[in-house]
């Protein structure tokens, strides 16, 4: 069997079954060509300096310490990403509206409990964050591998948008920006996080009343708005 631990595309991505995540994807018109060129190529150097380390038995103290540049560039990658995204008022779907964010509900909680974990998420206008546990293996006694639940989730949830307004094209970026959460502490920041998004970009007051947030409470309760 094909081992998935790594891939790439623009970016690096790591993944192992039994792993949370904290996840972002855009519409495909929702961030202009090169915006971010150059924090990503910071964050391939970056990479590439601890991959050298590694090869070369650096000590352990300083491939730490080129983690934590990494880390640093990757946040600094982020913030610069979702600026841009909130800036952004004019792509082609408004994936807040009512009929869009229940495509988008079904789409999130297709592998809940069978594959998958929820922790939160919530549907901006143009893109999606995305808190969650892939389980270690799937209903049929597969390891579940994030890069898999991503494809599934964006295919299902492209037709599903394009059937709803009766055209075709490209609906989301082929890029997904992916974090491994490391500890409670981080989990937590990361539902936070994706729960105060709509309050950071100034559309709304308080989390609560964003049309598109879902919060999976720990008894298997949620709380979820839409637009009235």
């Amino acid at each position: 069997m094909e081992k998935k631990e790594s891939y790439r595309k623009d970016l690096p991505h790591f993944q192992q079954p039994g792993q949370a995540y904290f996840v972002t994807w855009c519409l495909h018109d929702s961030v202009p060509p090169k915006a971010l060129e150059r924090y990503s190529n910071s964050l391939k150097n970056a990479k590439s300096e601890i991959k050298i380390a590694k090869t070369n038995n650096v000590n352990e103290a300083v491939i730490d310490e080129l983690k934590l540049k990494y880390n640093s560039v990757r946040r600094q990658y982020m913030k610069a990403l979702d600026d841009l995204l909130h800036l952004q008022t004019d792509s082609s779907t408004d994936l807040s509206k009512n009929e869009n964010i229940l495509i988008l509900i079904e789409t999130l909680r297709f592998w809940e409990g069978k594959r998958i974990e929820n922790y939160a998420f919530c549907v901006m206008p143009n893109h999606i964050h995305w808190v969650f546990r892939t389980f270690e293996k799937d209903e049929n006694g597969k390891p579940v591998y994030l890069q898999d639940i991503l494809q599934s989730v964006k295919r299902f949830s492209a037709n599903k948008l394009t059937q709803l307004v009766g055209k075709t094209g490209t609906v989301w970026q082929s890029e997904s920006y992916d974090t491994t959460i490391r500890d409670n502490n981080h989990l937590q920041r990361a539902i936070d996080y994706t729960l105060n998004n709509p309050v950071k970009a100034g559309l709304v007051n308080d989390w609560t009343d964003w049309k598109g947030t879902m919060l999976f409470r720990e008894n298997g309760g949620t709380e979820f708005r839409l637009r009235d």
